[in-house]
């Protein structure tokens, strides 16, 4: 066993692309983070889940704000979400008024779900960058199926269960290194770890893309949990937009694509920062908890 790092931030997001919440000590699930993810907007047109990857359909979804009115806990229902919109309204997951309100705040009409549909299926716009999509997209939107559908699309089973809001995998992880790095790399660019939306934060003293070489190991957190680093986390428009203080910036997805773009199984190559996992043993995770190898 050799120590990795540190626990330096834990996130959970309580509605898909939404600003979420840091805390201190989280439960780890065998389905991931409690309450990460827990609910989303589904555009009632289309059938779409919402998501700010659809830059021009919902460009102020990372502008609305969301957290628990009380900390998920395991065994109960998910504690109803509070959504502070930018305007100054906000709302409530259990508020019967609450679809109204987030439909006349995003000019069409929306519901707030807990349950993802079979089709779980995004608009995701590609950025006009270069190599940063392996299908060569680029300035154009794609419907994209994520989730339990997106695995079953590709005939492979799949790691989230169905109804899970989760992209990929249900956990993600970063480390203060590979931050760090592309600090240095472009430091006219901010590198915030609010850009990548990451479950939990690992200080690392090594320098570089350090997680990199976490890909297929097992690592403990804490004193139980353990986690299974199954993949490189692939980037995308996400990371280039504005969010609070953080300005639109696609110099961030470029800088990716020219230092890190690697190959992601099958897929192809793509821009990459971080890396998604599975969670082989579940338990309580705080932060300052040491980072291992198992």
């Amino acid at each position: 066993m050799a120590k990795l790092g540190s626990v330096a931030e834990l996130w959970r997001f309580p509605v898909k692309s939404m600003q979420g919440e840091q805390v201190q000590e989280i439960t780890v699930t065998g389905q991931g983070m409690l309450g990460d993810r827990a609910y989303a907007l589904i555009d009632v047109e289309t059938g779409k889940v919402a998501s700010a990857k659809s830059v021009k359909r919902f460009p102020a979804l990372l502008a609305c704000r969301a957290a628990f009115a009380e900390p998920p806990r395991a065994g109960r229902e998910v504690p109803p979400v509070r959504i502070d919109l930018p305007d100054g309204r906000f709302t409530t997951s259990d508020s019967n008024d609450a679809g109204e309100t987030l439909s006349a705040f995003f000019g069409r009409e929306v519901k707030l779900a807990r349950v993802a549909p079979d089709d779980f299926t995004i608009d995701q716009y590609h950025p006009d960058v270069e190599g940063a999509d392996p299908g060569g997209y680029r300035d154009t939107v794609v419907a994209q199926k994520l989730g339990a559908a997106l695995f079953a699309a590709l005939g492979a089973e799949s790691p989230v269960p169905a109804g899970a809001f989760f992209d990929v995998f249900p956990l993600s992880v970063i480390t203060t290194s590979t931050l760090a790095r592309l600090n240095e790399l472009r430091p006219e660019s901010r590198f915030a770890q609010r850009r990548f939306r990451m479950n939990v934060i690992v200080r690392t003293e090594q320098p570089g893309f350090v997680e990199n070489g976490w890909v297929g190991q097992d690592l403990g957190v804490g004193d139980g949990t353990r986690i299974q680093v199954t993949m490189l986390d692939p980037r995308c428009v996400m990371t280039t937009l504005a969010q609070e203080d953080l300005p639109q910036d696609t110099e961030i997805l470029r800088t990716l694509v020219r230092h890190n773009r690697l190959q992601v199984g099958e897929l192809g190559q793509f821009p990459c920062a971080g890396v998604y996992a599975v969670i082989a043993a579940p338990g309580t995770v705080r932060t300052g908890d040491a980072v291992t190898t198992v």
